[in-house]
């Protein structure tokens, strides 16, 4: 018996039994469906925090005001005014792996374009700014090093903000008042979309770091040169750790801080931080593939019982095929690919619905999902490996039938 002979008789095997096969394959449809779809849900996650982590800037490091003392209550970070834009300059300076560092103060104010208003966050920024963040300029120009040190009335526009002041125009040019105060708007920056926390990135306007102080936010606690934060951006990730320690000691050195006494500033390396909710989540997408083969097992049982009770039903089948010549081979064969047959139509039909649940999902339940052709000819050969694996022993069984004992049997 030839292979493609064996292949005709198992098909006409199924064939006759239509109904019990389809009922046979349902456990492996399920089984691959599910794998596809949750590793679909785990994918779309993962892309997604890439995404944030990338709208985020690369190799990007925070130096963040110390905390502050109240009657023996400790405040938190930011609320000890320590870091100065001239702490800014030392790190980009005197420290090789920095690219560059930018000092940010931020506040909240209402900008207002004719009889449209919108209340935002207003940063006040260095041109480094941009460069830190990887934060491309869509429409005009940024400021420039000139305008920060001439404290110039200019403004950069994040996407929410020009949509709501400016629907429908083009808003560079145009002049808008920031807490009452008239700015010139010089470009509009390329969306960034929503934080880890589901804060826009996009409502926000930029303006230069001496403007901010002097004319639109300033107070107490922004007086002399301290600044909120400080973005640090290394050249290369392998170098983060360096620039860290390096930019402790500098500023320990600055800040006239003994050895022993606690620093009065914080460093948060917030590429480390995304990488970790990263690698949360492809733990998960794995946790949640490892569960649904669960039911990819539980098909090929239900693929093993069958066949068993195929290889009963057939034995005086199997005995008259032995007595007229066939070898022992060509019955597990037979058997085989029947087992097999059954997994890759349940394995087939499992991938278009599994395709079809993760496009719903996507679509209905709003969340990303990300369906890779490598998921699908991994569920799909599961599902094959399933058949041979759980077909294997009852062929194995027919194929070791003793002819004169099967002709016999009722």
């Amino acid at each position: 018996m030839t292979h493609l002979d064996a292949v005709l008789v198992a098909l006409r095997a199924l064939r006759a039994n239509v109904l019990r096969s389809v009922l046979t394959t349902l456990g492996i449809i399920i089984g691959v469906g599910a794998v596809i779809v949750m590793i679909a849900v785990g994918a779309g996650a993962e892309a997604r925090m890439a995404e944030l982590i990338n709208s985020l800037g690369s190799n990007l490091v925070m130096v963040l005001p110390g905390s502050s003392t109240a009657g023996g209550v400790r405040l938190g970070a930011g609320t000890r005014p320590s870091i100065t834009e001239e702490d800014a300059v030392a790190i980009q300076r005197e420290i090789p792996s920095v690219h560059v560092a930018a000092p940010s103060i931020r506040g909240n104010g209402q900008v207002v374009f004719g009889n449209l208003n919108w209340s935002t966050l207003i940063y006040g920024v260095t041109p480094e700014y941009l460069v830190a963040r990887d934060w491309e300029i869509e429409k005009g120009r940024a400021f420039t090093t000139e305008e920060v040190k001439g404290a110039v009335k200019v403004a950069l526009l994040g996407q929410t903000v020009a949509e709501n002041l400016f629907p429908g125009q083009d808003p560079v040019g145009q002049m808008v008042r920031i807490k009452r105060v008239p700015f010139k708007v010089v470009g509009v920056l390329k969306g960034k979309g929503e934080t880890l926390m589901g804060r826009d990135q996009d409502d926000t306007l930029f303006i230069p770091l001496t403007s901010a102080r002097k004319r639109v936010l300033g107070g107490r606690e922004l007086g002399g040169d301290t600044v909120g934060v400080i973005y640090v951006k290394v050249r290369e990730t392998g170098l983060v750790p360096q620039a860290i320690q390096e930019t402790t000691e500098l500023l320990r050195q600055r800040h006239r801080i003994r050895p022993g006494q606690e620093d009065d500033f914080f460093i948060r390396n917030l590429s480390q931080v995304m990488e970790t909710r990263a690698e949360s989540a492809r733990a998960m997408s794995l946790l949640l593939a490892a569960v649904a083969s669960v039911s990819l097992i539980v098909g090929g049982i239900g693929i093993m019982n069958i066949m068993f009770v195929s290889v009963t039903e057939r034995t005086r089948e199997i005995g008259l095929r032995m007595a007229v010549g066939a070898r022992s081979r060509d019955i597990m064969t037979q058997f085989l690919i029947e087992s097999v047959t059954l997994s890759l139509v349940g394995g087939f039909i499992g991938v278009i619905l599994g395709v079809m649940g993760s496009v719903l999902i996507a679509t209905a339940g709003e969340w990303p999902t990300l369906v890779e052709i490598r998921s699908v000819l991994l569920a799909f050969g599961f599902a094959a490996a399933v058949g041979v694996f759980f077909g294997f022993y009852p062929a194995r069984k027919a194929s070791r039938l003793d002819p004169i004992v099967a002709l016999r049997y009722e």
